[in-house]
């Protein structure tokens, strides 16, 4: 469909409109929810595209901030509403108060007529004077009190559910959940991992050694880099990792050669981490008990296969298993891209112990489903659905599938446990439980960490990395050895 014959449901905003209304409606992940949609729409232009993704993440990111304004404005509460109002009045408070580049006019007429658009005409009135009331009364916000109630101005300042400001402020006092919180809407990197420039060493550090997994070494720059560059990319070196970098200016990512041949794969840099605390020795089984869409297991097995270019070891083996045919298909998919022939892709429910693994593994990976909390800033959705039982929930499938991965490390056998959150009921006292419930020693993570984490690790066998205070998403990683 050409921008002439396009209709008015295919524009940016409208299509923003239908995201929001789905996401709320199926409480689907956003990210999944605008895959879709721009799959169903290649018509498109980067234009649009981006304006797209702006007003779904930024109204997600937003939600009860903008929800706190409109109340102020409205005799109809927010939550009251009809979905489709509601969403629609987000949109506009959105571009109202966060987008310079939309005349306020614009956003207040666009909403007026998506209300008629969508049958709801006799409302027309209400949203042209509530978004006029806003306009007008813009300047003369009441904000929460901070000193008076620290829960509900974080809540609203930084658009976070009340249960994890309270959660927070209890945890980590009053400074660090200001750091959290701000670092959230902020945008996230796009971040990339050169795969021309690892290189192995073939060695195992030796115990103290603040190095890197040792099978990875810092190679001169090549064709990839150049690639992006010609392209009008700008490249800025990613902390903690010689290897990885963040991208800017990047206009279609997968139609890029660096990307679409394979030379780079996307991952943040905690995720790197993971890996490089693994230990991975030349030679390796390394069994990925929840591994789509596969960034940890295809890092292992080029960490495998590098180490034997540079020696005479065999090149070892990745296991890369998840739950169902289609998360499977996702690990596929990219093991395709890259071209790497060491990954066996295998579904396996990681709660059903495999009697045919036990004892097998070198490095078993335990990246496992976790509540989200430290990829906020990627997943904007994720905060609202956080709660007591989500976490208690997850915690008990953590330990199912944990009992298993324990039973798989073969003697002298590492098991590397990892989540995206910084909930410590999901991580420090997993650890406690490990250690409880199993033969598994801790092993300190300090030898495999870059030095400005490893001193921070000190003689602890996991790191706890923050969002906000570590320039990378919040992750958890904690190594055993049997």
């Amino acid at each position: 469909m050409t921008a002439t014959t396009r209709q008015p449901r295919d524009d940016a905003r409208n299509l923003a409109l239908d995201t929001l209304i789905t996401i709320e409606k199926h409480r689907s992940p956003s990210h999944l929810v605008i895959r879709d949609v721009l799959q169903a729409h290649p018509d498109l232009d980067q234009r649009e595209e981006r304006f797209y993704r702006k007003l779904v993440n930024g109204v997600l990111e937003w939600q009860i901030r903008l929800d706190y304004i409109i109340d102020q404005f409205s005799k109809t509460r927010t939550r009251k509403m009809k979905p489709v109002i509601r969403a629609i009045l987000r949109l506009a408070v959105y571009q109202i108060q966060f987008l310079d580049a939309v005349p306020d006019s614009a956003a207040v007429n666009e909403a007026v007529r998506m209300a008629v658009q969508r049958g709801f005409g006799s409302l027309r009135g209400f949203v042209n004077g509530v978004l006029r009331a806003i306009l007008r009364g813009r300047d003369s916000i009441r904000e929460p009190e901070r000193d008076k109630d620290p829960v509900q101005y974080y809540s609203v300042m930084y658009s976070m559910p009340v249960y994890l400001t309270e959660r927070w402020l209890k945890t980590f006092g009053e400074a660090k959940t200001e750091q959290i919180c701000a670092s959230f809407q902020e945008p996230a990197p796009l971040t990339v991992r050169f795969r021309d420039e690892l290189t192995g060493s073939g060695k195992h550090p030796a115990a103290g050694e603040a190095e890197s997994c040792g099978t990875i070494r810092g190679r001169k720059q090549a064709g990839a880099r150049q690639i992006l560059q010609e392209a009008g990319v700008q490249i800025t070196q990613a902390p903690y990792i010689p290897y990885a970098a963040s991208l800017s200016g990047v206009t279609d990512l997968e139609k890029n050669p660096a990307f679409a041949d394979g030379l780079i794969a996307v991952q943040d840099v905690s995720s790197m981490l993971a890996v490089e605390a693994a230990g991975i020795r030349p030679g390796d089984l390394v069994l990925d008990l929840a591994a789509a869409p596969g960034g940890k297991s295809m890092l292992a097995a080029d960490i495998l296969q590098r180490a034997a270019e540079d020696s005479s070891d065999a090149a070892g083996k990745v296991i890369a298993r998840d739950v169902s045919e289609q998360k499977a298909e996702l690990i596929r998919d990219n093991i395709g891209r890259l071209q790497i022939a060491n990954i066996e892709v295998q579904v396996w429910d990681g709660t059903v112990f495999d009697p045919s693994m036990e004892g097998k593994a070198d490095v078993v990976i335990a990246d496992l489903p976790c509540s989200g909390l430290g990829v906020i800033g990627r997943k904007p959705d994720i905060r609202y659905e956080a709660s007591d039982e989500k976490t208690e929930s997850l915690v008990q499938l953590q330990r199912q599938i944990l009992k298993n991965a324990v039973r798989y490390v073969r003697p002298g056998g590492t098991l590397l446990y990892s989540t995206c959150t910084f909930d410590p009921r999901e991580n420090e006292e997993n650890v406690d439980w490990i250690l409880a419930s199993s033969d598994l020693k801790p092993d300190p993570a300090a030898p495999y960490l870059p030095a400005e984490l490893a001193a921070e690790a000190g003689s602890r066998n996991y790191l706890q990395l923050y969002p906000g205070i570590h320039a990378c998403d919040g992750f958890f990683i904690a190594r055993f050895r049997r």
